[in-house]
């Protein structure tokens, strides 16, 4: 028989603790598997490496040379498993700004849990970006027709905002509700926005459309005055221009945040991630639901 990982393991906690049952916890397994796994490895050695004679367990003088060289290989092993985790990235696209806290605690639980580490990757097509594998898993914002095989899982919403040239009409009002936006030019990023003549049905939509091609254009346009825009509420906080103007929003539909991802991307370090990402949405949606 070879002798495994998982015998040096068993032989190590139980050393340690100096009983069965305390090791057969910690390894998360019965107590009579974690019996059976130190009877293979004493029978592959031929030597008893442990001494039940006594209430607790205490190594025979071969056992506790062999915990010597045990350590040293566990830790060797381990050592090299973290620097090769510490190799292995996982790269996140994104089109602009996102959303916070969310990322930095998502990214950080991967990290943490995984020893992998995310690479964020701003592309003004995140989807196009992972269809063409610059990106392993893309964050989406909108309802977006997605192609096959793509895969979509939802986190939250975020709620809009209006935006506007300092020197527009509209920065002087509280508020701007969702019915009126027709009334004034729409300034639509047409690759990465999240607003644009498709948010209305055809007879409510805005009169004029200034169409962008980027998150940046779309920034200078509005702070030139050709029209107003409608972001994710992230861009008040985010988003530092002298000549913008940030306007509460009144009856607009929330904006579903999603990741998406290929079926065929690395499974173990998506699911992590989604795993992660889940996880650092839900007190968002909490305080949002409150």
């Amino acid at each position: 028989m070879e002798i495994e990982l998982r015998h040096l393991r068993a032989f190590k906690a139980v050393a340690r603790l100096h009983s069965f049952s305390r090791a057969a916890q910690e390894l998360s397994i019965t107590q009579p598997a974690l019996s059976r796994t130190i009877a293979q490895l004493e029978g592959a050695l031929n030597v008893r490496l442990l001494d039940r004679s006594s209430r607790q367990v205490e190594l025979t003088e071969a056992g506790a040379e062999f915990l010597l060289h045990v350590d040293r290989v566990l830790a060797i092993f381990d050592q090299a498993v973290a620097t090769a985790r510490r190799m292995v990235t996982l790269r996140l696209g994104f089109s602009w700004l996102l959303p916070d806290p969310w990322a930095q605690h998502a990214v950080n639980a991967f990290e943490t849990a995984t020893g992998a580490s995310v690479v964020l990757t701003r592309t003004d097509d995140p989807v196009q970006a992972l269809r063409q594998r610059v990106v392993d898993i893309a964050l989406v914002r909108g309802d977006v027709a997605l192609p096959r095989p793509l895969r979509t899982i939802h986190l939250y919403d975020e709620a809009r905002v209006a935006v506007c040239a300092q020197q527009c009409a509209l920065a002087e009002r509280g508020h701007l509700d969702w019915s009126e936006v027709r009334q004034w030019p729409l300034v639509v990023n047409t690759v990465s926005g999240t607003t644009g003549p498709w948010s209305w049905p055809p007879e409510q939509r805005p009169k004029k459309i200034v169409k962008t091609a980027n998150y940046d254009e779309w920034v200078e346009t509005v702070a030139a005055d050709r029209g107003i825009g409608i972001v994710p509420e992230v861009a008040r906080r985010r988003t530092r221009h002298p000549a913008l103007r940030f306007v509460a929003l009144t009856n607009a539909p929330s904006i579903p945040v999603s990741l998406v991802h290929l079926p065929d991307s690395p499974r173990m370090l998506i699911r992590r991630f989604m795993d992660a990402a889940l996880a650092a949405a839900r007190p968002r949606e909490t305080r949002l639901s409150r």
